[in-house]
């Protein structure tokens, strides 16, 4: 926690000889951000400290309003802007981090590895595009070794529900990572959004200038899918939709031939939202169902049976995933079940 405050500074101040001077805090290694290489080590970045999982200082760590779900994992965020350099805010709400900027998470559970983490993806913007690249901590945790093609790694865990579960944990290859970060056919963040993104209570109006243009429209809006205070049930579930599903399903997503579009943004009752919609894409995801949402029947919405699967041809979110979210198709169920039969 104390790196964590500190990473709302720069500069630390010391004492030497009854004068203060100015520490520089390490920073990330800039050239190698910037760089066409892909290096073997995470060391090379230079975002932790040495034979450490513990970020620099420097890095601004962020959680989210509304998470991804990933086996139950805990997750650790930061990211990293060059100094002179700002995120720029969109009218949409979504953030362009600059050139020269990294974004960071790292993949864990309490139970396994001591609390280590397990895996950090980065997303690296260059001049060419943002790169994605997956890397797995060594075994005694001082480095973390590229895997572009990924890899399945053994862990057992509980979840919150007391049960143990023995996974696979799949660490994505580099395509994968892409399948979910496509925009329009190209590799993007898809975490970081006004309405969902969340700074340390502690960043100052002043710190937040720093680092993007328009701190005013860093103000978290959608509610946390978990938190019955934060909004209604349908509201908390679209947000739980954004978040695990809007990346591929979206018009310019990689699932947009499927015309089920789940943003924030996109109108929750238009057929697009699956609401009476027909499946058009789905295969044998559909299960012979006849709608992905079919109001005030859950058991016969499809979009409820591929979301409580793990069949690798049934399942949805299609990567991410080898266990079944079951508090939040509880919500999506919920949300279901209320609504009136008919749509109306």
């Amino acid at each position: 926690m104390k790196r964590v405050l500190a990473a709302l500074g720069a500069a630390l101040l010391c004492s030497s000889g009854g004068a203060a001077v100015v520490v520089t805090a390490p920073e990330p290694d800039q050239s190698v951000i910037e760089g066409s290489s892909l290096p073997p080590k995470l060391s090379a970045f230079r975002l932790f400290w040495p034979e450490s999982s513990q970020p620099l200082e420097s890095l601004t760590p962020y959680t989210l309003r509304t998470a991804l779900f990933s086996d139950y994992s805990e997750k650790h965020r930061m990211f990293w802007i060059p100094k002179g350099r700002k995120a720029s805010v969109a009218a949409d709400g979504s953030i362009a981090f600059p050139v020269g900027s990294i974004i960071a998470k790292s993949f864990g559970w309490p139970d396994v590895n001591g609390g280590r983490a397990v895996e950090t993806r980065l997303l690296i913007h260059r001049d060419a595009g943002w790169v994605a690249l997956p890397y797995i901590w060594d075994a005694d945790g001082k480095d973390a070794t590229l895997a572009l093609g990924g890899r399945r790694v053994p862990v057992s865990f509980k979840s919150p529900d007391g049960e143990t579960h023995a996974i696979r944990y799949a660490v994505p290859n580099k395509n994968q990572c892409k399948e979910c970060h496509s925009l329009s056919g190209e590799i993007v963040p898809i975490g970081p959004k006004t309405r969902n993104f969340v700074l340390p209570t502690a960043a100052t109006d002043y710190w937040r200038g720093i680092s993007f243009d328009k701190p005013a429209a860093l103000q978290p809006t959608m509610p946390q899918w978990d938190d019955p205070k934060s909004g209604s049930v349908a509201a908390r579930a679209r947000a739980y939709l954004d978040v695990n599903c809007a990346h591929c399903h979206n018009p310019a997503g990689s699932a947009s031939n499927s015309g089920l579009f789940l943003r924030w943004t996109d109108d929750p009752r238009g057929v697009n939202y699956g609401i009476g919609k027909r499946p058009t894409a789905a295969g044998r995801g559909s299960a012979g169902m006849d709608f992905a949402i079919a109001p005030g029947d859950a058991a016969h919405s499809f979009m409820i049976y591929r979301l409580e699967s793990t069949d690798p041809g049934v399942a949805m979110p299609e990567v991410g995933r080898s266990t079944v979210h079951k508090e939040g198709a509880a919500l999506l169920r919920q949300w279901i079940a209320e609504m009136p039969k008919g749509g109306d």
